[in-house]
């Protein structure tokens, strides 16, 4: 090995620290430790163990059954953009997605190993990108929505404080929509070399392919939004069942916001920033910091052992299900290898 190889290998770990999972496990550890050093730890743990187990245990259960609403969803997508995956391939997906949360940064992470478990059994590669960027678009825009009804029904209980942090998100999305849409019009694809243009020519396939079943599209965003409700209400149950008493539209409000937070890719699968946001977002309308702390670390702990849970179910899902997707009758595989599909 030359002393440049050398070099080289030994500064590439230094530069992706921040990407490292002892990185994120020291950002979640440095979040949830200022969160229980500002609340007292022991009347965290006072309410935490009035939370009955065996409601613990029922909720996490249904929560893994719920995640079969999020297969239908996903499947819906990436299936209209071509992808064609059985259900229970896509079961195998998602719930390796799930496991793949737990280790992989902030809740998109699950996303990568979801999509890598697709491409090995879709006929198309771009159709499993393509349906899962407008799944994941369509799981932020749900998330809005539902904090803006949320908002709608205690426009009295909302302070300015409040107030301007859903504006904030509300424009912030607003933004970002605008821009990406200005980015894909004015996009210069001729200049883009051979192979990029190549992947473009077949994720505009897989767009049209969408466009033509927007019904579908929109089934799936209804979907998603009764997934993420279901969500709240779990959360708001635990709550309740701990002492705190509040309306459920400020669940519905503090909530998504809390979960969208958990995106920043500083924490392991968002663990720490969504509790620390959803005290913060909660504490104006009234709701004790200590109890919406101890419900929102029980939900943690349900998704995080639910997610252990999901690699188990993937792993039997894949041993019961073929290793490749056959082509229907009547329609070829559609090719993702360079040099079979003519670029329009």
């Amino acid at each position: 090995m030359t002393p440049a190889a050398a070099d080289k290998g030994h500064s590439a770990p230094k530069s992706r620290f921040w990407n490292s999972l002892l990185f994120r496990l020291g950002g979640s550890a440095l979040i949830l430790g200022l969160l229980l050093t500002f609340l007292p730890f022991g009347q965290v743990w006072s309410a935490i163990r009035r939370i009955p187990a065996p409601l613990s245990l029922g909720l996490l259960g249904f929560w893994l059954a719920l995640n079969l609403l999020g297969v239908v969803k996903w499947r819906m997508l990436i299936n209209v953009a071509g992808a064609g995956l059985s259900f229970r391939q896509a079961v195998r997906c998602y719930y390796g997605g799930q496991f793949g949360n737990i280790f992989l940064p902030s809740l998109v992470g699950g996303d990568v190993v979801r999509g890598a478990l697709a491409f090995a059994v879709s006929r198309s590669k771009a159709a499993v990108v393509l349906g899962s960027l407008i799944d994941r678009v369509q799981d932020v825009i749900g998330l809005g929505a539902i904090a803006a009804a949320g908002a709608l029904l205690l426009p009295r209980s909302l302070d300015p404080q409040s107030r301007k942090v859903f504006l904030t998100f509300a424009g912030a999305l607003a933004v970002a929509g605008l821009l990406t849409a200005g980015v894909l019009l004015a996009m210069p694809v001729r200049k883009f070399p051979f192979k990029v243009r190549r992947i473009m020519v077949k994720l505009r396939r897989a767009g049209k392919s969408t466009y033509g079943r927007r019904d579908r599209v929109l089934i799936s965003l209804g979907l998603g939004v009764i997934l993420q409700v279901t969500q709240v209400g779990m959360n708001c149950w635990l709550g309740v069942a701990c002492g705190l008493h509040i309306a459920f539209g400020v669940w519905l409000f503090a909530w998504p916001l809390a979960k969208i937070s958990a995106l920043l890719p500083v924490t392991q699968g968002g663990i720490g920033v969504r509790e620390a946001a959803l005290v913060g977002l909660m504490a104006p309308f009234g709701a004790p910091p200590v109890l919406t702390a101890a419900a929102g670390l029980v939900f943690e702990a349900i998704s995080t052992i639910g997610g252990l849970l999901s690699g188990i179910v993937a792993y039997l899902a894949g041993r019961a299900s073929p290793a490749q997707t056959k082509p229907l009758p009547g329609l070829p595989a559609l090719q993702d290898k360079v040099g079979t599909t003519p670029v329009e």
